[in-house]
């Protein structure tokens, strides 16, 4: 059967965003539990370079491409076979892998008494095992890390001193260095693509058409925000005697189209690398609507997204393999930095990494890790907090010196009766900074009135703690209560006066909140005059 290009583009302009967004719908909606009805189960959160692959991974099927896993540790020699005298100058850019070697152990009359000093009593056939075992590691018929337990296992000690036998008698362990091999974690998919399709060929007859979205590796010389030393391609192959470049701008369109790409352009790239057929490796620009005034080069909504070309048949004779092949290749997290309007790679990748990314919390989270410190831990002690907080609410402007009657009942067996009082004249029963309340606006952590100046703040009800000073404070007084009643003491008053920290009103953040807003540089400002003072006589 041959491969028809508009085949491929029909296959493609299916309704992807209808059912990408169906999908996403039904995604995000909560399922109903069964057994719980009135609990829902929830999904979590893709990260964007996966969330991207799997998008590519349905992409490459729908246009009928079967899934390969292509090798990731690739000899050097299959380098020299695709790029022949340019070989070199791609190597320098690969990781060689290293191993260490297995040291030959000796074991002296010297060792024999340090071992018998750590492993107790050890006779002649005992050191014969530990002899026979290390040289059985040495040969590779046991592997580095059964070792400790083949030496303890037959000598029938413990684990711990074996170990302590390793390091204290046989340094070279301790001396060994790497040894390079001739094999490279692959720097590009092509490397894998000739090792999988002329191993294909050998059972099967073409066409083929193959893809495959992996790591790579590249050793670049740093990264930046644009590079990083491990990398996703998406890559494809199509092998048919009558592949052409026209293949790959079919697949190219159809591919790209599926993640809102409208329009291309097709320009010959100028690094023409040396497995590819001279004047058949093509650079792909598409365009895309979100870029368009974006605040980036690819501001006129234009980007190159991916290559193509013929693999070269000088490359492929190499393999044996008699048919042209058109390779097509991505950059998963160019990709996904589109979709996910992302700038810097580094960021999108490793949004964990604070080096890489700024910390931005929005402030509902940030809000959700403040809270009341002290709290009461009696049923009466709520009651008396709701007391208090209402006597304030109903008197806080009254003239001073003034009591109000809060609560009266037993805790814990004690007559308890509590008022709230403020016996200095000239003032009133509460300060005005009492009644503020605890929210988050714009990653700062203030202490706000509720008045037409901060109206924007209070809007947004998210960030709201609903956490105001005088609740704080009446729950630190009646913990304080409880702990009098508890000790035996016969009253009890505490005066909160003029607040200039969390703490001094019973406010505490949770650590991780503390450290985003050191980190961004934000700030903490509960403060105010709250003037207010509760009593306790307890008898």
């Amino acid at each position: 059967m041959k491969f028809d290009p508009e085949e491929i583009k029909k296959a493609a302009k299916q309704d992807f965003e209808a059912t990408w967004n169906k999908g996403k719908e039904l995604i995000n909606k909560p399922l109903p539990n069964e057994q719980y009805p009135h609990t829902s189960i929830t999904f979590g959160k893709a990260h964007p370079v996966y969330d991207t692959i799997a998008k590519l991974r349905e992409a490459y099927m729908r246009m009928g491409f079967e899934e390969m896993m292509n090798p990731l540790i690739v000899d050097e020699r299959e380098v020299h076979n695709q790029f022949g005298h340019e070989a070199l100058a791609v190597l320098d850019r690969c990781f060689y892998l290293a191993g260490l070697p297995r040291p030959n152990v000796g074991i002296s009359d010297e060792r024999i008494g340090l071992i018998r000093e750590i492993l107790g009593t050890v006779d002649d056939e005992g050191i014969d095992i530990i002899r026979k075992v290390l040289h059985a590691y040495k040969k590779g018929e046991i592997e580095g890390d059964d070792l400790v337990l083949e030496i303890a296992g037959k000598l029938n000690v413990s684990d711990s001193l074996v170990v302590e036998m390793i390091d204290k008698i046989f340094p070279e362990f301790k001396e060994l260095v790497p040894q390079p091999s001739r094999k490279t974690l692959r720097s590009h998919m092509t490397s894998g693509w000739f090792i999988t399709l002329a191993s294909v060929l050998e059972r099967n007859n073409p066409p083929f058409h193959f893809f495959s979205v992996d790591r790579c590796f590249r050793r670049e010389q740093q990264e930046d925000a644009a590079r990083l030393m491990t990398y996703y391609s998406a890559s494809c192959v199509i092998m048919d005697e009558d592949v052409t470049v026209d293949h790959g701008k079919a697949v190219a369109e159809g591919l790209l189209s599926q993640f809102g790409f409208e329009k291309f352009k097709f320009r010959p790239d100028e690094k023409r690398s040396k497995y590819y057929v001279p004047d058949t490796q093509i650079e792909v620009f598409a365009y895309h609507p979100k870029l368009v005034g974006s605040n980036t080069k690819y501001s006129d909504g234009w980007i190159e997204v991916a290559t193509f070309g013929i693999y070269s048949p000088i490359a492929l004779a190499q393999y044996n393999i008699p048919y042209p092949v058109m390779n097509l290749g991505l950059g998963v997290e160019r990709l996904a930095m589109i979709l996910h309007d992302a700038t810097d790679v580094r960021a999108l990748t490793y949004p964990q990494i604070p080096q890489y990314s700024d910390w931005k919390m929005p402030d509902n989270e940030l809000a959700k890790m403040i809270y009341i410190d002290r709290t009461p831990q009696t049923s009466q002690g709520q009651e008396i907090v709701e007391a208090i907080v209402k006597q304030c609410e109903l008197h806080g402007s009254e003239p001073s010196p003034c009591e109000f009657f809060a609560w009266e009942g037993e805790i814990e067996g004690k007559h308890v009766k509590v008022s709230v009082i403020e016996p200095e004249d000239d003032t009133k029963l509460c300060g005005p900074a009492a009644f503020n309340e605890v929210l988050v606006f714009n990653s700062d952590i203030l202490g706000l009135p509720d008045v037409k100046k901060w109206r924007e703040a209070f809007d947004n009800d998210s960030a709201r703690t609903g956490i105001r000073f005088i609740d704080a404070f009446a729950s630190q007084v009646v913990k304080e209560i409880e702990e009098a009643v508890a000790g035996g003491q016969s009253a009890w008053e505490t005066r909160v006066r003029i607040v200039k920290v969390p703490s001094e009103i019973n406010i505490r953040l949770e650590p991780l909140a503390q450290r985003y807003i050191t980190s961004n540089k934000k700030k903490i400002d509960i403060r105010g005059p709250v003037f207010t003072t509760v009593r306790a006589e307890i008898g």
